[in-house]
C-alpha cells in the first residue's frame, strides 16, 4: 500500500481520544480532507460512522480497535504505524443502496455497509411481501422485521439473527428473518448479490415498519427497495495476519 499523507480520526470515547493524542504527537499528520489514507481509532460502530463521512472521498480506511469487539478494526499500537500501513491489505467492499418510501410520500435514500433491516413499530407484527428481481417469492411474511445483510455484515446484526455468515468475494447477500411467525420454519435465504430485492409492506397503517441502513432509520415506510450498489467502492485495511476473510472464516468456527 502507497501513501503520502495520512489522518486521524477518532471516536468520542476516552481510549480513542488518548489514542489519537499519542499517535498525532508521534507520526506527521494533515486534515482527513487532505489526507490519502484515514486512520480511525474506535470500534466497529466509528468504523461505520467513517465510511458513511468519507464514502465520497474514496480514500482507504484502516481502522485501530479502541472499542469493544473491533471486528473491522486492527490491533491498537502505537510504534510501528507507518510500516503496517504500507504492508496491508486491501478489501474492496460494495454497500447496499436502500430507497425507501414512506406513508407521507417521502422518498429516503441511504447506503448500507452492513444491512438494511426492517423493523416492526409498534406492538403488531409486520405482515411483509417479498419480492426479488420483479418476482413475487414471498406473498407474506408475518414477522419482527427481516434483514438484507452485505457480506461483511453478516457477522453483526444479521448473525445476532440467526443468519448464515458469508465469505468476502462469495458474491451473494444474506436474507434473514427476525423472529418469524408465518412462515414459522422460514429461515431466510442467500440471493445473487446482483438481486434486487423490493419489500412491500402490507397494512402499513395498522402494523408501521421502519427500514434501517445501518443508522439511518426511515419511519412508516410502504416500500423499500435494496440493491447492491456496484459503483460505490469502500476501501478498508487490513495487517495481513489479521485480514477481514481470514476473521470471516474464524468466526464460523467459535463455540
Amino acid at each position: 500500500m502507497t501513501f503520502s499523507s495520512i489522518a486521524f480520526v477518532a471516536a468520542e470515547t476516552e481510549a480513542a481520544k488518548a489514542a489519537l493524542a499519542r499517535l498525532a504527537a508521534r507520526y506527521p499528520h494533515v486534515p482527513p480532507e487532505e489526507a490519502d489514507l484515514i486512520v480511525a481509532l474506535g470500534g466497529d460502530g466509528f468504523m461505520l460512522e467513517t465510511l458513511h463521512r468519507f464514502v465520497e472521498r474514496h480514500v482507504p480506511i484502516y481502522g485501530m480497535n479502541r472499542g469493544s469487539v473491533g471486528f473491522l478494526m486492527n490491533t491498537f499500537r502505537e510504534h510501528g504505524l507507518i510500516e503496517r500501513l504500507s504492508k496491508a491489505q486491501q478489501v474492496i467492499l460494495h454497500p447496499l443502496r436502500m430507497v425507501a418510501r414512506t406513508s407521507g410520500g417521502e422518498v429516503i435514500e441511504a447506503l448500507a455497509m452492513n444491512e438494511v433491516s426492517l423493523l416492526r413499530e409498534t406492538r403488531q407484527a409486520a405482515k411483509l411481501r417479498i419480492r426479488i428481481d420483479g418476482k413475487i417469492r414471498m406473498e407474506e411474511l408475518i414477522c419482527d422485521g427481516i434483514l438484507l445483510s452485505t457480506p461483511a455484515g453478516s457477522t453483526a446484526y444479521n448473525l445476532s439473527a440467526h443468519g448464515p455468515i458469508i465469505p468476502l468475494g462469495a458474491g451473494i447477500a444474506a436474507l434473514t428473518p427476525i423472529s418469524a411467525f408465518r412462515p414459522r420454519r422460514w429461515r431466510g435465504a442467500l440471493l445473487p448479490h446482483t438481486a434486487k430485492v423490493v419489500f412491500d409492506i402490507l397494512e402499513a397503517d395498522k402494523r408501521p415498519v421502519s427500514a434501517v441502513a445501518d443508522y439511518t432509520e426511515a419511519r412508516d415506510v410502504v416500500e423499500v427497495e435494496v440493491r447492491e450498489d456496484r459503483e460505490c467502492e469502500l476501501a478498508l485495511l487490513f495487517d495481513p495476519e489479521h485480514n477481514l476473510e481470514e476473521r470471516i472464516i474464524t468466526e464460523q468456527f467459535l463455540p
